[in-house]
């Protein structure tokens, strides 16, 4: 008769251990967290302070004390001055067309200038990138004066096109775009150039579509320096429909004195646009900026 071997017991299983890793927070990330809030911070209080101050009485926003955050009197009298004495509506509108033109113009003429510095090979092409990079130490301002006189000599004062021309170039632009395609694998090209695509072709079925969040973060940016541009607005625009918001906020604000409450309103209409391009965008931009930081 044979006996059935019993089998020993098998070792007991050590309960898993929980990785924590991933959720403990070091003194490092601490640090990094805290200085996120207190620069959000520093950036969220005068925020708050001018919206609060523009749905206050120009009574109330004058008087210094006492500090209040929360209106007392709630009112719109800020909006509705504002957009009486000024033609705000106008102002908004051609801001928003003369930055629309910067940044389609700038889009186009730095994707065409970064992909002929990063896939084409022509004579000079190491002098004139260089010569492109030292523009982007050149500041602007010392530009002004002979910007204007071609401006005033094609006879663009006064016009869409004037403000918007002197404001395409952007060689920090083309650096960006260029880094980015720099990183792009040349396999997907060779594939297309066996189908017979041309430059062209390549750049718009390929280099593109794997530049998105580079192209919506250039072009966010360039649409906001547009949109704040106060200096050159200012020389180029006489004519008060033509004239885009900073500048129209200024000229009210220097005909008609100083009024907080207005002031403040002025201020949330000139970057609520701005604040609302970034929310619809944000991921973009940190994508974009983080696909230029780690391209070779």
């Amino acid at each position: 008769m044979t006996t059935v071997q019993e089998r020993p017991p098998a070792p007991e299983r050590e309960p898993r251990t929980i990785n924590r890793k991933r959720g403990r927070i070091t003194a490092g990330s601490a640090l990094v967290y805290l200085a996120a809030f207190f620069l959000a911070l520093l950036w969220l209080v005068p925020f708050l302070w001018a919206l609060s101050t523009s749905f206050k009485t120009e009574t109330e926003a004058s008087l210094g004390q006492p500090i209040r955050w929360i209106p007392q009197d709630w009112s719109l009298e800020g909006y509705r001055v504002l957009f009486e004495r000024g033609d705000h509506l106008t102002w908004m509108i051609n801001s928003t067309v003369v930055s629309t033109i910067v940044t389609v113009l700038t889009l186009g003429l730095c994707v065409l200038a970064a992909y002929g510095f990063s896939r084409l090979d022509f004579p000079g092409k190491k002098v004139i990138y260089a010569v492109i990079l030292a523009g982007i130490m050149i500041p602007p301002q010392a530009l002004i004066i002979p910007l204007f006189d071609v401006v005033s000599a094609l006879r663009m004062v006064d016009t869409y096109w004037g403000l918007a021309l002197p404001q395409v170039v952007a060689p920090v632009m083309i650096f960006i775009l260029k880094r980015f395609f720099d990183a792009i694998p040349r396999d997907y090209e060779e594939a297309a150039k066996l189908d017979g695509a041309g430059h062209l072709r390549i750049l718009r079925s390929v280099i593109l579509p794997l530049s998105g969040p580079i192209l919506a973060a250039v072009g966010i940016f360039t649409f906001i320096g547009s949109w704040n541009n106060f200096l050159w607005p200012l020389l180029v625009a006489n004519d008060p429909s033509i004239m885009t918001l900073p500048v129209g906020l200024g000229v009210v604000a220097g005909g008609y004195g100083l009024f907080y409450a207005q002031n403040m309103a002025a201020a949330i209409l000139g970057a609520l646009p701005l604040l609302i391009v970034f929310m619809l965008f944000q991921k973009q931009i940190v994508r974009g900026v983080a696909g230029v930081g780690l391209s070779r």
